[in-house]
């Protein structure tokens, strides 16, 4: 048996930052910028303790739902749907309207005590997400002005996963998984040359993960995104580094020599 280490290198490792926030609304991704912070602060999960013959016999946890705090010093134009601004008229906007849902990602950074801040990262998803009401103060310039800060209240309606109690988020570990598959998912979800951002289903993507067994073939036009596909697997060729291993390499670069492979729509893959 081996004895515990604490002192490992490597094993420190920590989060922080956030950065690529991006809003989905109608299926369309917009660029988030001057996204400051996602306080995420889930409700439920307290716990009930049960008695019998006064000794506790159990303690059940109930059911917890995703909310969170976002602060911006601005949101994407189309974030104004999302917080119940509408348009009038051209430049004339009227407040306390219907909100729209929507769904966003951002990313948080990993370091350790041997790499970087940014030598992985944390790929947050939400879905389903509702905008609460926010506050604003408006006051008067000074000799040091700041910027106003905005800030929503977000609650979500889970999408159910299969096997797992419903959540609406999910978050993907770049140090862990397949590069190949989350190339091919940042793909879809930032756009490319050709095509527009987009957010994922649920489905699309428990697919996707699906595919990292050893040797399966992927059906590429199941979901359609062949581009993509080839774009990510593209970079990852001319980056090695990226892939892990030489048999792997070896893999995409017998095929990307091939391109007939696209006809039949399947591409061999192999993470040995």
């Amino acid at each position: 048996m081996t004895r515990l280490d604490w002192n490992a290198p490597g094993t420190r490792t920590y989060e922080t930052g956030i950065d690529r926030g991006v809003l989905y609304v109608d299926g369309m991704g917009h660029a988030w910028n001057g996204l400051l912070s996602v306080e995420e602060s889930p409700s439920g999960g307290e716990a009930t303790p049960y008695y019998y013959d006064g000794i506790k016999y159990a303690n059940v946890a109930s059911y917890e739902e995703f909310e969170a705090s976002i602060t911006a010093l601005s949101a994407p134009k189309a974030f104004l749907d999302v917080e119940g601004t509408a348009s009038v008229a051209r430049g004339f906007y009227a407040t306390q309207q219907p909100r729209k849902p929507f769904s966003f990602s951002y990313r948080t950074l990993i370091g350790s005590d041997t790499n970087e801040i940014g030598s992985g990262y944390k790929l947050h998803i939400v879905y389903n997400a509702l905008a609460g009401p926010s506050s604003r103060e408006n006051v008067t310039l000074s000799d040091t002005p700041e910027p106003m800060e905005l800030s929503w209240e977000i609650t979500a309606t889970p999408p159910r996963v299969y096997g797992h109690r419903p959540t609406s988020h999910f978050v993907i570990d770049s140090t862990e998984a397949s590069p190949i598959i989350l190339g091919w998912l940042e793909s879809i979800m930032y756009g490319t040359a050709e095509k527009q951002p987009r957010l994922p289903r649920l489905d699309e993507i428990l697919t996707m993960f699906g595919w990292e067994t050893d040797n399966i073939d992927i059906p590429v036009n199941v979901v359609g995104e062949w581009d993509s596909l080839k774009e990510a697997v593209t970079t990852l060729y001319t980056n090695p580094r990226a892939v892990g291993t030489a048999g792997t390499v070896e893999v995409w670069r017998n095929y990307i020599a091939n391109p007939s492979a696209e006809g039949a729509g399947w591409v061999q893959y192999s993470n040995t």
